[in-house]
């Protein structure tokens, strides 16, 4: 997270009770040299809305769903200034409850209703909404984003049934899901595995230059989808228009969707068949990528034959710093796996989420040690959720 918001957290809080909340307006726009639109104010780094209360209370509306979606990819922040104290949150959508104010209509496909204070959520998995867990709240958000967090909105908002469904784990299935680490370690042992780390590499490595430049994309969600599609995408004309533009510099990526499928890169061999999900690490900043969708997971772990690895590409603003293919399974990975399942709605068992010290850790040693048994429970930990 960009210091500038923590200078302007201090600037904030050091003029509580010092001044008004027009007062603060006119300070902070002009110190942090903010445009103005409407009742937000934003420059490239963060977007910031003043509320105000005598009571301490936070019942204001605060904005739309709709205005909140243009400035969502940024840090957004809310500061609540009571006669004593000034408060700072982040309420960017994964730290929203649901929309309040005539929301009646909200569906994924008409975006409507507004935020009131009340709606932001104080407490997020066991951290405070407040300053010094900003970095670590707003990692969380880049990884899921507005539309992440959009049909979970709705069905709290309005009880309205949500599209996914939660997998149903029949006994059959659920032999064959804890049988996983088994195989996992089995693959990692064989040479498939070298094979399939080969051909990963060696996609990297031929498209370098376009990596290490989709890489300084901002968005962090449109950074890692390009990478993504430039070393598995199918499309070979897609890829082209893709490295064409990053190559020409133009701020207009083409448009392309992907499949919400489980893993990035299929391959499959005669024992084995695997998907490989790629993620990117930028080395120089602080992220928590989002690691598979539990109920995905289950589904695919129950198939015989199944093996779900990872592809970490860590980056360097001039090099690739070095490629690792990991099991799910991996110790350390494993054991540092968050899980959202809190912030899931009813029809999920809610996503996962990687530590990103632990995959710098692993690209810069590879392992590949799986404990079966753990990795057994954690399994079970997941179909009981």
């Amino acid at each position: 997270m960009d210091k500038q918001i923590y200078s302007l957290v201090d600037f904030i809080q050091r003029l509580s009770g010092k001044v008004s909340k027009a007062e603060l307006i006119i300070y902070v726009r002009e110190k942090f040299n903010l445009v103005q639109d409407r009742s937000v104010f934003y420059n490239d780094k963060f977007a910031i809305r003043f509320s105000s209360s005598q009571s301490g209370g936070f019942s204001n509306t605060i904005i739309s769903l709709s205005s909140l979606q243009k400035y969502d990819d940024l840090p957004f922040l809310v500061c609540l200034v009571t006669p004593s104290k000034n408060f700072v949150y982040l309420a960017n959508t994964t730290f929203l409850s649901k929309v309040s104010h005539s929301s009646q209509e909200l569906r994924e496909d008409n975006i409507r209703g507004s935020i009131n204070g009340s709606d932001i959520v104080k407490n997020f998995d066991s951290m405070t909404n407040s300053p010094e867990n900003f970095e670590k709240l707003f990692a969380i958000h880049q990884e899921l984003g507005f539309n992440g967090n959009l049909p979970r909105l709705v069905e709290a908002t309005n009880n309205i049934s949500p599209s996914g469904h939660k997998y149903n784990v029949g006994d059959d299935d659920r032999k064959v899901i804890l049988e996983a680490p088994n195989r996992a370690l089995d693959f990692v042992r064989a040479e498939e595995f070298s094979l399939l780390k080969d051909d990963l590499d060696a996609r990297t490595k031929k498209y370098e230059t376009e990596i290490i430049l989709a890489s300084l994309i901002d968005n962090v969600n449109v950074r890692g989808r390009l990478i993504e599609y430039i070393i598995a995408g199918e499309d070979e004309a897609l890829r082209q228009d893709i490295i064409h533009v990053l190559q020409k510099g133009m701020r207009k990526i083409p448009s392309f969707r992907t499949d919400d499928a489980l893993g990035d890169f299929v391959k499959v061999f005669d024992n084995y068949y695997t998907a490989t999900d790629i993620k990117t690490k930028v080395m120089v900043l602080n992220s928590a990528p989002k690691a598979y969708n539990i109920d995905k997971l289950l589904e695919f772990l129950s198939k015989p034959d199944t093996v779900f690895m990872f592809y970490f590409v860590g980056i360097m603003p001039d090099k690739i710093l070095g490629q690792s293919l990991v099991s799910i399974f991996q110790n350390d990975l494993r054991d540092t796996t968050h899980l959202l399942k809190h912030w899931a709605g009813r029809n999920s068992r809610g996503v996962a989420q990687f530590n990103g010290n632990t995959i710098n850790s692993l690209l810069q040693a590879a392992d590949n040690s799986i404990d079966v048994d753990k990795s057994v429970e954690f399994l079970q930990s997941l179909i009981e959720l």
